[in-house]
């Protein structure tokens, strides 16, 4: 028998909080749990998984993360190498509430709201048991891992410097070849996204479209999933927004027919008017691809060729050439003198171009 003990109010449940894994009970999460401080409270259940605390429901991404650093307690390089399914399995437990150590299926206890998310993180059995090893003893099974993802033939390992030197002289083709036998290439492109140097944090972002795109023939969930967890990270922080929004665009164009539909999320998040010129930008690259879902509504990127901010002009002024919207001719060609410099990305350099330069390539394309 489940050892859940619940009282009714009215329609709303209040429980004790259960693992989703195992079905115990566990202690509530604190904000040091172990090795290192963390931006989460974070905790551990008896059955090896591990959970982080999102007070407000609206920060999975930055919970996921937590969850899983603290399941490999606190070693970054492991966490980015993992794969979700391949390495380890989420589940999040919603409503929950810090204060009482309880859930609360009704959303509001004392007058107060409860939005709280537990996210949880259990890495698969072989990957636990190594992670119970002191860190300076353990050693990741990370190259050799028959048991949760079996080899397909001709795979070669490859290690993170490997993938981020390939990165950063451009060799994508080289990448690609990586993708084509072993997935886990995306992990280590992922954490490239954030790199300091933007470069190649954006030649990152279009070796993850063109590998996406080699995955996504055998296995579309994997690069769907990786869509799902870039998406929730814009909610997390503006400050690594631009580096998501580039490979969204990146995997979206390279791939059209399969993921399209994740466009009109986008759509939602350029509300955020901080979010509004990288997302603009990941809609150009998109655009590129000449997908319906895009072309339909062309005609709503017209009115930001009158914005304030020159990279709003200049993405959607580009967006539009490609899309051919030929709507927007009259404000294209008022552009054309502008001199406002835009940094734009092509061909694996980030260069510097006048509105009106860019206005007239659009033009070009009418």
């Amino acid at each position: 028998m489940s050892p859940v003990v619940g009282r009714f109010q009215g329609r709303d449940v209040i429980a004790v909080p259960q693992c989703p894994f195992c079905e115990q009970t566990f202690s509530p999460p604190t904000e040091e749990a172990g090795e290192t401080p963390r931006e989460m409270p974070v905790g551990r259940c008896l059955c090896g998984a591990a959970y982080a605390y999102d007070a407000t429901g609206h920060n999975l991404g930055s919970a996921m993360i937590e969850a899983l650093v603290c399941a490999c307690h606190g070693d970054w390089d492991h966490a980015w190498d993992l794969l979700p399914g391949e390495d380890y399995l989420e589940r999040q437990l919603e409503h929950y509430d810090l204060e009482t150590h309880k859930v609360i299926s009704g959303g509001v206890y004392e007058g107060r709201r409860i939005a709280g998310t537990l996210y949880f993180i259990r890495l698969h059995e072989p990957l636990r048991k190594q992670d119970a090893s002191p860190a300076r003893n353990r050693e990741y099974p990370v190259k050799n891992r028959a048991s949760h993802s079996s080899p397909r033939k001709g795979r070669k390992s490859f290690s993170k410097r490997e993938v981020e030197s390939l990165v950063r002289d451009y060799r994508l083709d080289a990448v690609v070849e990586i993708a084509r036998t072993d997935a886990r290439v995306i992990a280590s492109l992922k954490r490239l996204l954030y790199a300091v140097d933007r470069i190649l944090a954006r030649r990152a972002a279009e070796a993850l479209g063109l590998a996406g795109h080699v995955i996504a023939r055998e296995d579309p969930s994997r690069i769907a999933r990786l869509l799902q967890g870039l998406i929730s990270s814009l909610t997390d922080s503006a400050a690594s927004a631009w580096g998501s929004l580039d490979a969204i665009g990146e995997i979206i164009y390279h791939s059209p027919n399969e993921f399209a539909g994740y466009i009109p999320q986008l759509y939602a998040l350029s509300r955020d008017r901080a979010l509004l010129p990288e997302i603009l930008r990941s809609l150009e690259m998109i655009s590129r691809s000449r997908s319906p879902v895009i072309r339909k509504t062309a005609f709503q990127f017209v009115q930001l060729l009158r914005d304030e901010d020159p990279r709003v002009v200049a993405y959607a002024a580009m967006l539009l050439g490609n899309l051919g919207a030929t709507e927007a001719r009259e404000e294209l060609e008022r552009l054309k003198d502008a001199t406002d410099p835009v940094e734009v990305y092509e061909k694996g350099r980030l260069i510097e171009k006048t509105l009106g330069l860019l206005a007239s390539e659009a033009l070009d394309k009418l």
